[in-house]
């Protein structure tokens, strides 16, 4: 599975300006022939302008048809980063995934809201963990703030995926997080992360921390982005994940009754 991330420098609540960004970033990356497309988190409209729901797309319509004709186009898959999304008056953070035939694949919304940026207080959070099929490989979703929760990925895991797709808006300051974190959750579940984040400035000029990455489910960098807007391609072989874990099977290992017990005081 050849992943193609596009790093975007996202302008803040311009969404027809950052849409014409798509279309540039996806045609050059297309030239490669990837299998997915991966943008980053809130990609239309920035994390993220306030009011949102001043912002956000009514049902995802016109982001979810961008998406549908720009995987149609070129004839591959996209996970297409995250949109604000207006169910009534309640705003999700949501995860759309298309396929080569521009056919919705899945829908995910952001399940843990980041409080310390008010995130919790503008945003509804979804209550279900989300995998996809593309090109026969199953696939999880996770948005930014999720990769804190080794739950969420090892539940997913557990639940047969290979590739995690992660989706972010992070910022500079807290850059070692970003790095350290995907490369703990590729490593403790042998799997491989494609993780997009944003490049460029954020609210209040908050610069963004990029450093999008492909990881394999030994931990190694199989590709990764500075600070700047940038394209990433890398290609995710299965048979890297079965030498691995024949080698070192964790799961096998694992002893879930223990888990769910209370230590002994």
């Amino acid at each position: 599975m050849k992943v193609a991330i596009l790093q975007m420098a996202v302008a803040l609540g311009e969404p027809q300006k950052n849409i014409a960004n798509l279309y540039r970033m996806a045609e050059a990356a297309m030239e490669s022939r990837p299998d997915v497309l991966l943008l980053p988190e809130l990609w239309p409209v920035g994390f993220y302008p306030q009011p949102i729901l001043d912002y956000a797309d009514a049902d995802g319509r016109q982001m979810r048809d961008t998406l549908s004709q720009l995987a149609k186009r070129y004839q591959v898959n996209i996970v297409g980063g995250t949109v604000a999304n207006a169910i009534g008056k309640q705003v999700f953070n949501t995860c759309y995934v298309f396929d080569r035939g521009g056919q919705l694949a899945a829908t995910y919304h952001k399940t843990h809201l980041f409080t310390p940026s008010g995130e919790a207080e503008d945003f509804e959070p979804g209550n279900s963990l989300v995998t996809v099929t593309l090109d026969g490989v199953k696939c999880g979703i996770a948005v930014c703030y999720d990769i804190r929760f080794p739950e969420f990925t090892r539940q997913l895991t557990l639940s047969g995926i290979s590739v995690l797709f992660l989706p972010a808006a992070w910022p500079q300051t807290r850059l070692f997080h970003w790095q350290t974190l995907i490369r703990a959750r590729a490593i403790e579940n042998q799997i491989f992360i494609a993780a997009c984040n944003e490049a460029g400035l954020g609210p209040h000029d908050t610069p963004m921390a990029g450093h999008s990455a492909l990881i394999d489910p030994w931990g190694e960098i199989l590709a990764e982005a500075g600070e700047e807007e940038d394209i990433l391609q890398g290609n995710l072989r299965p048979a890297i994940r079965t030498q691995i874990k024949e080698t070192m099977d964790v799961l096998a290992d694992r002893r879930e009754t223990l888990y769910l017990s209370k230590p002994k005081k």
